[in-house]
C-alpha cells in the first residue's frame, strides 16, 4: 500500500486491478485537492459543494457484484481471507451518486504510462476501499475526479491516503486503496472529492465546480 504526500499530483497515474476490487452524513469542505487531476445502515444529510483523471476508460454503467465473487476467488488463490463485501455509505451530490464500498483485498497493478508495479495485500489489510462515482440518474461513471480517503476512530486517525484511479473487468472505472484498520469497531470514513478536470458536456457546467466532502459513519467487524 501506498502513502501519498496530499500535494503530490496524480496526472496520468492510473491503476488496473488484476482481479474484481466494499452510514452516512455529508458536509461541505472548501479544502483544495489541488494537483491531484488523476490521482449497511447508512444516516445521510447532504450539503452542497461541488469534484480529476482517469483516460481512455469505459464510461459505462458501473457492472454488477460479479467483481465480489471474482475478487474473493483471487484472494484465496493468494492466501488472503475473503471479506464479506459491505457498502459503508452512500450519498448524492449535484446529482452525483457516491458510494463507498469494502471489499476483500487483491493484488493490483500500478501503471504510470511507462511502467508497471504490482501491489499485494499486506497481512495486517484490512479491505479494499472502493469509491463509485455515478451520474445518479443514468448510472454512468463520473471520471476525471481525485478522491482522498480518511478514516477515524474517534480522535485517531487509522487511514488518510488518496485514492487511486483503477479500472477492472469486473467492477469498472473507480478509485480505490488497501485500507489496515487496527481491528474491529465503529470508524467514520470521509471523502474528499475534487472537481473533475475535464471538457464537459453542458448539462454538466453548473455542477461539481468546488472540492466536497461526504462522511460516513460504519461499523467493521475485523475477520479472526
Amino acid at each position: 500500500m501506498f502513502t501519498i504526500n496530499r500535494r503530490r499530483a496524480l496526472v496520468g497515474a492510473a491503476a488496473l486491478l488484476t482481479a474484481g476490487c466494499g452510514t452516512a452524513s455529508t458536509d461541505s469542505k472548501a479544502s483544495s485537492m489541488a494537483g491531484m487531476s488523476s490521482s449497511p445502515s447508512p444516516s445521510q444529510s447532504a450539503s452542497d459543494g461541488s469534484m480529476s483523471g482517469m483516460s481512455g476508460m469505459d464510461m459505462g454503467a458501473t457492472p454488477a457484484a460479479t467483481g465480489s465473487a471474482a475478487a474473493d476467488s483471487e484472494a484465496e488463490a493468494a492466501g488472503v481471507k475473503p471479506v464479506p463485501t459491505q457498502v459503508l455509505g452512500t450519498a448524492v451530490w449535484q446529482g452525483m451518486k457516491i458510494t463507498a464500498q469494502a471489499m476483500t483485498p487483491v493484488p493490483f497493478d500500478i501503471y504510470n504510462g511507462t511502467t508497471m508495479q504490482l501491489v499485494k495485500p499486506q497481512k495486517n489489510t484490512s479491505f479494499h476501499l472502493m469509491v463509485l462515482l455515478n451520474d445518479a440518474q443514468t448510472n454512468v461513471v463520473i471520471p476525471y475526479a481525485s478522491v482522498w480517503a480518511t478514516i477515524k476512530e474517534g480522535s485517531k486517525t487509522a487511514f488518510d491516503e488518496s485514492l487511486w484511479p483503477m479500472i477492472s473487468r469486473y467492477m469498472g472505472p473507480h478509485y480505490g486503496n488497501d485500507v489496515a484498520l487496527p481491528g474491529s469497531g465503529s470508524y467514520q470514513l470521509s471523502l474528499l472529492i475534487s472537481p473533475p478536470v475535464s471538457a464537459r458536456h453542458v448539462e454538466y457546467q453548473d455542477v461539481w465546480l468546488k472540492p466536497h466532502t461526504v462522511t460516513f459513519t460504519f461499523h467493521w467487524n475485523q475477520p479472526s
